[in-house]
């Protein structure tokens, strides 16, 4: 069997040398807010701020210098990947004067093959996975001596995501706790490698989603069963690096999951509390509190925001079952005799109560109440669950039949 390649402290402080003043070196900042919500020192690490909205980039520019350096990437670079990787490896390529060449599997979102093609990049579309897009990208390589650069598995991309850990401590050198999403492996075992060589004592958490606990799975000998799909697709994948497996094995304290209403959860917090927009692998570390913050109370605790490159429809869905969820959105069903002026009694028992009305649906046909009753179905803006309950309490006391659902 052949040995895999390790990856040191020396390697990242390589890597952050090569990378300074070509990518950011991000705020790491304590949200008082959070702190206060979870009862722990919360301290947000914004790698959503990088141009590409990504810390993705900062182990392909590594992987591309090296490559450059060592007269490796002649003919061009080549990686397979649909999302952050992909606009990494391209922006960088661009700015380095190099070919780069990405296959996206066929069903990659038209927005996400526009932005990297944006970056200079050759999109190649094949196969229904990444797996398909990875081969097809490996046989592209071969056939005309491209340099593969590998979104997570790679020594080169492993130690240029380490450079976040060196950041984090020098900003932040009281961390205890460090909360990192995991998907391939790349971050958290840069991080770790990098944690562990400077602050042994740091507690490592990585956070998977439960629709696709891979290296979960890996590390710890359970049989999570695997979803299709995710709101956190940066962490969707299906099959862990042979590299970061065996770092995150030997380096990290322990790997969790979470579900999709956490990340959902989540991502909304960070939307409103500090302004910040991420995408669901970058919500991951804050799920992982949110479900569990006894674990982490009067720690100090760090968080990678690591990607913000979100669908703006699926982010306006998940802010609108976030709204739901905190009863600021509301749907009450009302039933009434069917009467001249009854929607203008409802309405006015509404606006008495202080909720305010996005829509009204007046229902005659489809309903399961005598002929003679009407059910209105209204979808209200209000101020909490409590406030839900108390609109529905004012209509039934004015003499309607009315529930929330």
């Amino acid at each position: 069997m052949t040995e895999l390649p390790a990856v040191t402290l020396a390697d990242i402080e390589a890597a952050a040398g090569r990378l300074a003043g070509q990518v950011l070196d991000t705020p790491c900042v304590e949200s008082k807010t959070l702190s206060q919500l979870i009862g722990a020192r919360i301290f947000l690490k914004f790698e959503n701020l990088q141009f590409t909205a990504s810390f993705k980039e900062r182990g392909a520019l590594n992987k591309l210098l090296a490559l450059v350096d060592s007269g490796q990437a002649a003919a061009g670079v080549i990686a397979a990947s649909a999302g952050n990787h992909a606009q990494g490896v391209a922006h960088h390529a661009q700015r380095l004067g190099l070919r780069a060449v990405i296959v996206m599997p066929l069903h990659t979102p038209t927005v996400k093959v526009e932005r990297t093609r944006g970056f200079g990049a050759e999109v190649v579309l094949h196969g229904d996975s990444f797996d398909d897009a990875r081969e097809h990208a490996l046989a592209l390589a071969a056939q005309q001596g491209l340099a593969f650069v590998h979104p997570f598995d790679d020594p080169l991309v492993i130690a240029g995501q380490g450079t976040i850990g060196l950041e984090m401590l020098r900003a932040q050198p009281t961390l205890d706790q460090l909360v990192v999403a995991v998907g391939g492996g790349g971050l958290l075992s840069g991080i770790a490698t990098a944690v562990r060589a400077l602050k042994p004592s740091v507690e490592l958490i990585g956070v998977q989603t439960v629709q696709f606990p891979a290296m979960v799975n890996a590390v710890k000998g359970t049989h999570h069963p695997q979803g299709s799909s995710t709101i956190a697709e940066g962490i969707a994948v299906g099959k862990p690096g042979l590299i970061t497996r065996r770092i995150i094995a030997e380096l990290v304290d322990d790997l969790v999951l979470v579900d999709e209403g956490d990340i959902e959860q989540a991502i909304v917090m960070l939307l409103e509390i500090e302004k910040t927009l991420v995408e669901g692998a970058g919500a991951a570390g804050l799920a992982a509190l949110l479900k569990d913050p006894a674990r982490f109370a009067g720690r100090n605790v760090g968080l990678v925001l690591c990607g913000g490159n979100i669908d703006p429809m699926l982010l306006s869905s998940i802010i609108g079952r976030g709204m739901v969820r905190a009863g600021r959105l509301a749907r009450i069903r009302v039933g009434a005799r069917d009467n001249p002026g009854v929607l203008t009694r409802i309405t006015a028992v509404v606006a008495q109560a202080g909720a305010n009305i996005d829509e009204v649906h007046h229902q005659r046909a489809f309903s399961a109440l005598p002929v003679q009753n009407v059910e209105v179905e209204l979808v209200l803006q209000t101020r909490n669950l409590a406030h839900v309950r108390e609109v529905v309490a004012q209509l039934n006391l004015a003499g309607f039949d009315a529930q929330a659902y």
